[in-house]
């Protein structure tokens, strides 16, 4: 299902004005070595690629199926306040989809294509609000470009200094940084795990979802970890010192959450 429109209406006429929130500062300038188009261009085939395989095993969620419905009206709601964070992404082509899995896990790729693994809602038994932290935060990924970052930096490493200095001075760095890969197989640094918490934070909260269920989230993604190692802790990884940083920026989103909730009041 596509999203953009209902989100740019939104944008327009529905998005309050609410209190400052979290301040990430300016995304790393070196993700401008990796052209946004081609790597969204990318990232749409990958995604339309996961959803014929899901389809073929019947996996894919039907339009109509209870948890997609709940996956995106929770994006419906988040995807106004995105721009805040990349002014692109009123542009994107969004879409929320849902694969029948046990995987805990949920991704969204750059451009704006989330999906959520059925594993993550059932055997954690997400409530809105935790869904919706897990959303912001992948979304967050995507708005911050971390991939593009990632790349970037990973073709810096194999271009090796010198070449890379003599294209950047020349100005003639930007075919030489290619797609390629898979991007849903991209792991992010600890720095981005952190960047993504706090964004993810603050466009659930102007969305109308409590922030303090994204400590109940991780609290409830360690105790199934216990039990059996989860992969979305591979890439995500969990403890108390992330529930601790999360607990630190509380105060910056809580006055936009309830600024939300007194006005649907």
């Amino acid at each position: 299902m596509k999203l953009a429109v209902i989100a740019l209406a939104a944008l327009i006429f529905g998005a309050p004005a609410l209190a400052q929130g979290v301040d990430v500062g300016k995304p790393s300038s070196v993700r401008n070595l990796v052209p946004a188009g081609p790597l969204e261009k990318q990232a749409a085939q990958e995604y339309e690629q996961l959803k014929r395989q899901a389809a073929a095993k019947r996996a894919l969620g039907p339009d109509d199926h209870p948890q997609v419905r709940r996956l995106r009206a929770i994006a419906t709601r988040i995807i106004p306040f995105v721009d805040r964070f990349n002014s692109r992404a009123r542009q994107w082509q969004w879409e929320v989809n849902l694969i029948g899995s046990k995987q805990i896990n949920a991704f969204c790729m750059p451009g704006g294509k989330i999906a959520f693994y059925s594993g993550i809602l059932d055997t954690l038994k997400l409530t809105d609000d935790e869904a919706a932290m897990v959303m912001g935060h992948e979304i967050a990924h995507a708005l911050r470009e971390h991939a593009r970052e990632r790349m970037a930096k990973s073709q810096i490493t194999q271009l090796g200094a010198s070449l890379l200095g003599e294209l950047v001075g020349g100005g003639r760095y930007a075919g030489a940084f290619q797609m390629g890969g898979n991007l849903l197989s991209l792991k992010f640094s600890r720095d981005d795990e952190s960047e993504a918490d706090v964004v993810g934070l603050d466009l659930a909260a102007r969305a109308g979802f409590d922030p303090r269920a994204a400590v109940s989230l991780w609290q409830k993604m360690a105790a199934a970890n216990s039990k059996a190692p989860l992969e979305f802790l591979s890439t995500h990884p969990a403890g108390n010192n992330r529930i601790k940083e999360i607990e630190k920026h509380l105060p910056e989103v809580m006055p936009l959450y309830l600024a939300t909730t007194r006005k649907a009041n």
